[in-house]
């Protein structure tokens, strides 16, 4: 009996503790939750996106995530959420955004899983396209200061007309996908950071939802290309155009034509490259056209 009552005593002591320790609530993904939205863009993967519940507050949470804003909007009416575009270098494991609002400031959890990329080796005439002399190096730092720029843009209180995009092009297949390793003449470069159709040149590009013309330029690597501003931080970028019939600072509708389909730039034949970033992190295309493979 006197050792049953020191272990009693021993598991009370211990769940004394345990009721001492403070307790981090945990926040379910929307994705749990069953919103469209959610259901439909939820990919918590490197390269893809997370889908984080806000709660019903009366005003949209301000969230943060890698120093970077991030899209929020009111998900059917009711609940907000955190669409939060995950950089294709990040590890899988535990990740988390910065919310306040007007309960104060907290920290939301999330986790990213695992996702393999495949490799892709392509073979360029031009050396050049592979290691640009040191002429070529300054334009481009000079052009890639000017689209990132164009990329960390945040138009605050605008809402995206539309998270579940429209494919840019007509017809065609899906050739490079998003996040391939990519070896150009046998060395490797940076993995490729948007999705490619196999589409003719000519081919009308039209506005997957509806935006402003933030950045029109000839680029090194992009060739003739366009950026389409959607809202807060979601951006399309549209590369190797033949064409471009916008300017900067254009009102784009959904599926109003912003060019054509060429070969400019770093191309080995004509296609469409169509990158989408969210809080300043390319992400992967498919997610918002119903064509992500986990």
């Amino acid at each position: 009996m006197p050792q049953r009552r020191d272990m009693l005593r021993l598991g009370l002591a211990a769940a004394a503790v345990c009721l001492a320790l403070p307790v981090r609530a945990r926040q379910a993904p929307a994705a749990e939750q069953g919103g469209f939205i959610s259901r439909k863009l939820n990919a918590p993967v490197p390269g893809g996106v997370a889908v984080l519940a806000l709660g019903d507050a009366a005003t949209a949470p301000e969230v943060t995530y890698r120093d970077r804003r991030v899209l929020v909007v009111r998900e059917d009416g009711k609940q907000w959420i955190a669409v939060v575009g995950i950089p294709l270098a990040v590890k899988p494991g535990p990740q988390e955004i910065s919310v306040r609002d007007g309960a104060g400031a907290r920290q939301l959890p999330f986790t990213v899983r695992a996702k393999e990329y495949v490799a892709q080796h392509i073979t360029l005439k031009n050396p050049r396209q592979v290691n640009p002399d040191p002429d070529d190096m300054k334009r481009i730092e000079r052009e890639m200061a000017e689209q990132s720029a164009a990329n960390r843009a945040y138009r605050a209180g605008v809402t995206p007309s539309n998270l579940l995009l429209d494919r840019p092009v007509s017809g065609g297949r899906l050739s490079s996908p998003f996040g391939l390793r990519r070896f150009f003449n046998g060395e490797e470069r940076n993995p490729h950071s948007g999705l490619d159709f196999a589409v003719p040149a000519g081919t009308p590009i039209k506005a997957p939802a509806a935006g402003v013309v933030s950045l029109v330029g000839d680029y090194f690597f992009n060739g003739k290309t366009v950026f389409l501003d959607h809202g807060q931080g979601f951006v399309s970028m549209f590369c190797h155009m033949s064409a471009i019939d916008v300017k900067v600072g254009d009102v784009v509708p959904r599926g109003g034509v912003v060019g054509k389909v060429g070969a400019t730039g770093r191309a080995t034949g004509p296609h469409l490259h169509w990158n989408v970033s969210l809080n300043d992190a390319r992400v992967d295309p498919a997610i918002f056209i119903g064509a992500f493979k986990p």
